[in-house]
């Protein structure tokens, strides 16, 4: 490869983009944190410097759209003009001129980004699929987990059209989050041969062993262990590379990455009125914001989901944050912390992943949680052994004294204006005993109180870093 690179790449960077950037499918299996993205930005240019392709269709979850074009700026090299299109489903004026624009043919790298929802449609098939009709594409699949349920319409659209893509990448940090069975899906959109079986039953028949049960009047196929999980492993390093942040000692001791969270129609509505006018009707419940802090303050609650009413009722507002905290916790193996500012919003994470994984897999550490069963609640979390997976907290509660190195993952799924808080809460995870990178991931609202939060801490940072004379460092990327 001779290919100059904008930013240098990490060693196992290097190594991944070496065993896979001239193969027709690939699947980059790396950790949340190891820079998976920057490795399928160096493949597309690699391909597009050697003539090989002239266009990129990537498809991601909705939350990190724009994640992705400023990635793109950030490690595509400066010798390679492109051009990218970010679907929407309702796009502005700009955003549809530069959707437009990508069938107009020309030199440059073309670049399509669009949400995996979005797949879902006829016309967000239809618009793949003839973009990958006019060129010569690389498709990628980002966190392609996303595909894992093959009787999902999204799945179904996507495999159709996955052949007239010239290559294929798909990328995950945790290609199997339930079962095993996850793979087949992802792995048919790269090619239907390489796991020898052309249909999900028969995948399932070899690696699955199913019994029949009855359940009152109905009869249903229940899964009672895998099997041939060595095969099935043999089979995916022939095709895959695999990169654990625990193997990674040229990484940096702190990643942060952010996941933008699109607000609702209600949410718009409701923001969009408490910020021109400082009061805004919410099911008959009047909100007024008596000072500016007032009002920051109820923004912030309104982009979390919630708002709190004059006398004091907290109403729900219909929203994405949680989604889009499930769908990172997809990503994510092992323990987790996730920080919230609300009591409201730590009360339903709490239901939430309950749910989900099960009552024993969470605890909350906040204003209500009892004196008495806090250090249990630590002791059980810092147990490998034990099932309690996810710390959820309130980061001025939990974010001081606490030694939660059993997680290398923390999410913020809101931040406050305390540069304090916010430093002492990510220490909680990277202080002494942690022996992996910790990766920070922030849920944000684009052009939202969100982005002015972390601003704000932005500037704090830069600024004790000026008094101290250290480099400038950033909570966020950009």
């Amino acid at each position: 490869m001779d290919y100059r690179f904008k930013t240098k790449p990490f060693q196992h960077q290097l190594d991944a983009l070496k065993q896979s950037w001239n193969k027709e499918v690939w699947a980059l299996f790396m950790e949340m944190g190891t820079g998976k993205t920057k490795v399928c930005i160096d493949n597309i240019a690699i391909l597009y410097d050697k003539g090989k392709i002239n266009a990129a269709l990537i498809v991601v979850p909705n939350g990190i759209k724009r994640n992705w074009r400023n990635e793109l700026g950030i490690h595509l090299s400066d010798h390679i003009n492109y051009r990218v299109g970010v679907w929407s489903a309702s796009p502005k004026k700009k955003e549809k001129d530069e959707l437009d624009q990508l069938s107009v043919s020309v030199d440059d790298l073309t670049v399509l980004i669009m949400n995996i929802e979005a797949l879902s449609t006829v016309r967000g098939r239809d618009f793949a699929k003839s973009f990958l009709i006019r060129n010569n594409t690389l498709m990628c699949i980002d966190e392609s987990t996303t595909i894992k349920n093959h009787s999902a319409a999204r799945t179904k659209n996507i495999i159709k059209i996955a052949e007239l893509a010239k290559y294929r990448r798909i990328m995950t940090g945790s290609p199997v989050t339930k079962s095993p069975l996850d793979l087949f899906s992802q792995v048919q959109f790269l090619d239907p041969w390489l796991l020898d079986q052309q249909s999900y039953y028969s995948f399932r028949a070899r690696y699955a062993v199913v019994v029949q049960r009855s359940v009152g009047t109905h009869s249903v196929q229940h899964i009672v262990k895998y099997q041939r999980l060595d095969e099935l492993q043999e089979k995916i390093q022939n095709f895959s590379t695999r990169v654990l942040k625990s193997d990674c000692l040229d990484l940096p001791e702190k990643v942060y990455t952010k996941r933008s969270v699109s607000l609702t129609p209600e949410q718009l509505k409701a923001y969009t009125e408490m910020k021109k006018a400082a009061i805004t009707f919410f099911e008959e419940n009047v909100m007024t914001a008596a000072s500016v802090l007032t009002q920051m303050i109820r923004l912030h609650q309104i982009t979390c989901g919630h708002v709190k009413t004059d006398d004091g009722e907290v109403k729900p507002i219909k929203n994405n944050r949680i989604k889009e905290l499930l769908e990172v916790l997809e990503e994510t193996d092992g323990k987790v912390i996730i920080w919230a500012v609300y009591r409201y919003d730590i009360q339903e994470i709490e239901r939430t992943l309950g749910e989900k994984y099960g009552k024993e897999s969470v605890a909350t550490y906040y204003g209500d949680t009892k004196d008495s069963i806090r250090q249990s609640i630590v002791d059980r979390f810092m147990d490998a052994d034990d099932p309690l997976r996810f710390f959820v907290g309130n980061p001025k509660t939990g974010g001081y004294g606490l030694t939660l190195t059993s997680s290398h993952t923390v999410v913020y799924y809101s931040n406050d204006y305390s540069l304090e808080v916010r430093l002492q809460s990510e220490d909680r995870a990277h202080r002494i005993g942690q022996t992996s990178k910790v990766t920070y991931v922030d849920l944000m609202a684009d052009h939202t109180i969100d982005e002015k939060i972390v601003k704000a801490l932005n500037a704090k940072i830069d600024l004790a870093s000026q008094v101290m004379g250290e480099d400038p460092k950033k909570i966020l990327f950009g």
